[in-house]
């Protein structure tokens, strides 16, 4: 268990909620955000408004925007083709001989049909309007374009030779780091709707033909990675560092799909 950041002899399961740092009860301030540290609860905390509140989750809808549009320019309620979706969907040959590297990004604005794509959204908006205040709108980016990455990551290490499409690799890295954040929080992700939806999720994964089970899996684990590298970019007080760790996590996954493409 940890222990007070104050009070190193102190055991707590409470975190502060802005900073992430465990506090024990004398040390607690209790605020309309949850328990803060003394450090943080000296700060002035922003009040939100009806229209700040609606306006915060911006990332969550451009991207849901994005990935419908991308399906109507795909045709794919046909469940996709033409020249975008052949250029766009991720394919380790492709990748490694035909040198088109953008691909892991632009495989995960496709899908593969109305329920697909229905899904996704669902569940991206469900996790966006969850982290996106939490987390900031900057970060939440960072989160989702690192998990992506780790998808496709995913994806080529498993089927390299196989067409994965499909934000579900950056979806899934969305619960790993809200499990992270619930983790830090005290809470246990595994007695709450993360939790379930982590574990029915990955079920799916492997009882559905034709689910990129490699791409659940390096997205899931992405966001995990990432969760902890804010958490502790939070303890230290460096938040910089937390985008200095996507960067980083990025580039590995990068390195990784690279070199997993070129073994197909």
């Amino acid at each position: 268990m940890a222990t007070c950041y104050r009070h190193p002899s102190r055991e707590t399961a409470v975190s502060c909620s802005s900073c992430g740092r465990p506090i024990c009860p004398d040390c607690m301030t209790p605020t309309p955000v949850g328990m803060r540290c003394p450090e943080c609860s000296a700060q002035r905390t922003r009040v939100h408004t009806m229209r700040s509140t609606t306006s915060e989750p911006r990332v969550t809808v451009l991207l849901i925007v994005a990935c419908v549009v991308v399906f109507l320019a795909t045709n794919g309620f046909s469940g996709g083709s033409g020249k975008l979706w052949n250029e766009w969907l991720l394919y380790g040959p492709a990748v490694h001989f035909g040198h088109d590297y953008w691909r892991l990004v632009t495989s995960g604005f496709l899908h593969s049909g109305p329920i697909h794509i229905l899904f996704n959204m669902y569940l991206l908006w469900l996790l966006g309007n969850l982290l996106e205040p939490t987390l900031g709108s900057t970060r939440f980016a960072a989160l989702y374009f690192t998990a992506l990455l780790w998808g496709a990551f995913g994806a080529l290490v498993a089927t390299p030779e196989g067409l994965t499409v499909g934000a579900s690799g950056a979806v899934f890295g969305l619960m790993g780091a809200a499990a992270v954040e619930q983790r830090a929080r005290g809470i246990n992700p595994f007695k709450t709707d993360i939790g379930v939806l982590i574990l029915l999720n990955l079920g799916l994964s492997f009882v559905i033909s034709g689910i990129s089970i490699g791409g659940h899996i390096g997205g899931l684990a992405g966001g995990i990675l990432v969760g902890i590298a804010f958490e502790g970019a939070d303890r230290m007080g460096r938040r910089e560092l937390g985008y200095l760790g996507c960067v980083v996590l990025s580039a590995i996954a990068v390195v990784g799909a690279l070199a997993a493409a070129a073994a197909a």
